[in-house]
């Protein structure tokens, strides 16, 4: 039988804000986005030193209060602004090595200080908290846990860890109209059965066991389908619905269980974006296009079949899949494949991506974010060309 081998890989309150020029007639191009993009935030590794100087740099029109303390005493803030009637809560980095949400927070935040199309209008319709860091413990060490090795979105009811509460106790102040839950997602997943990455997928929780569509959770899902219809345009094929098992013990459920529309926001993979720097972009017109739908919609209308369409995600993807594999390992059965996944580490300031072998067998319906066929003369010369995937497949 095929023994697994790591290799590391490197892969390395006034309200006065004064508006800089207008993109609204550019607003949906890339020369628009990189104008806004919060270029002191880059790459995985994204933690509250990296926030420190952002945060110290904004107009007095954004509010930044320091709100609580994480397990190991490190600051909890929080950022408002706006003056409108409709209020939305939204936080970044519940788990603490899931920062893409984190930099499209700050380009939204960019966005809204410097006239990025209808910036003013949002701001005028809408009051605006974001939690940009829930769990900076975590994000120091770059794991989803908190300190206390206690998954923050699995603590909504008993709230026994000090983020939980920090989370609840804004809710409970500030009584928001919607919640956005941020977070980002493996690289596994497909945006159904087909060979397209999930690199957004969105959710609309359940409030009961029986998954009911509740009028907060109707409005979850026509906001969702709106933006997928918006999305669509610039990522065809890869959005894809998270699963909606009730949990009461998750944050997003249980919000929803209040009565509180909450939409679940999953930054994934790109082709080819391992840094997830596309991704942002994608996440941050997500969250534009949601505070447009929330200021001016209604969202009374029914898109719950829209919604329902959005293919559910799949667990169809490995990071590299090698197929035919027995051509170069005499160990493995005839037509085997190997996939291959990256496991995440902090290694200094950076995050590594070490690979191993995940599974074997026909691996029928799997895709690779890179194939390579060993049937194919061209692919294995190049496998073999790989220092990497060489060593750890040992050729033999």
């Amino acid at each position: 039988m095929y023994t697994n081998v790591t290799i590391l890989i490197t892969i390395v309150i006034k309200f006065d804000i004064t508006f800089v020029g207008d993109t609204r007639d550019i607003m949906d191009g890339d020369q628009a986005y990189e104008k806004i993009k919060e270029t002191a935030l880059s790459g995985r590794y994204i933690h509250h030193s990296h926030l420190i100087p952002i945060l110290k740099k904004l107009s007095p029109a954004w509010k930044v209060e320091e709100i609580g303390f994480s397990v190991k005493g490190l600051p909890i803030e929080k950022i408002t602004v706006g003056r409108g009637p409709t209020k939305i809560l939204m936080w970044s980095q519940m788990h603490g090595n899931e920062s893409t949400t984190t930099k499209a927070v700050f380009d939204l935040i960019k966005a809204l200080s410097s006239g990025y199309s209808n910036a003013r209008d949002l701001l005028e319709s809408l009051t605006i908290v974001i939690i940009p860091m829930l769990n900076p413990d975590g994000a120091m060490a770059y794991t989803r846990l908190n300190a206390n090795d206690i998954d923050l979105n699995r603590d909504a009811q008993d709230r026994t860890q000090p983020e939980s509460r920090v989370l609840r106790s804004v809710f409970d102040e500030f009584s928001p109209d919607f919640c956005f839950n941020l977070h980002d997602q493996r690289t596994i997943y497909s945006a159904g059965s087909v060979p397209r990455p999930a690199t957004l997928s969105f959710l609309s929780p359940a409030a009961d066991s029986n998954r009911t569509v509740t009028e907060n959770r109707l409005k979850g899902m026509n906001l969702i389908a709106t933006i997928n219809n918006e999305l669509q345009l610039l990522i065809p094929g890869q959005i894809g619905r998270y699963d909606d098992a009730f949990n009461a013990n998750c944050v997003g459920d249980a919000f929803q269980m209040l009565g509180t529309p909450t939409i679940l926001i999953e930054a994934g993979h790109f082709q080819g974006d391992y840094e997830r720097e596309k991704t942002r972009k994608y996440v941050f017109k997500s969250l534009w296009k949601a505070l447009e739908c929330v200021a001016f919609d209604p969202l009374d209308f029914d898109h719950e079949k829209a919604y329902i369409a959005i293919p559910e995600n799949k667990k169809y993807f490995f990071d590299i899949l090698v197929l035919n594999a027995h051509h170069l390992i005499k160990k493995i059965d005839t037509g085997d494949a190997l996939g291959i996944l990256y496991k995440e580490l902090l290694q200094g300031d950076a995050i590594h991506f070490s690979p191993f072998v995940d599974r074997t067998g026909t691996l029928d319906g799997y895709f690779g974010h890179l194939t390579y066929d060993c049937a194919k003369p061209e692919d294995v010369i190049l496998l073999k060309n790989h220092d990497r995937i060489a060593k750890l497949i040992n050729f033999s």
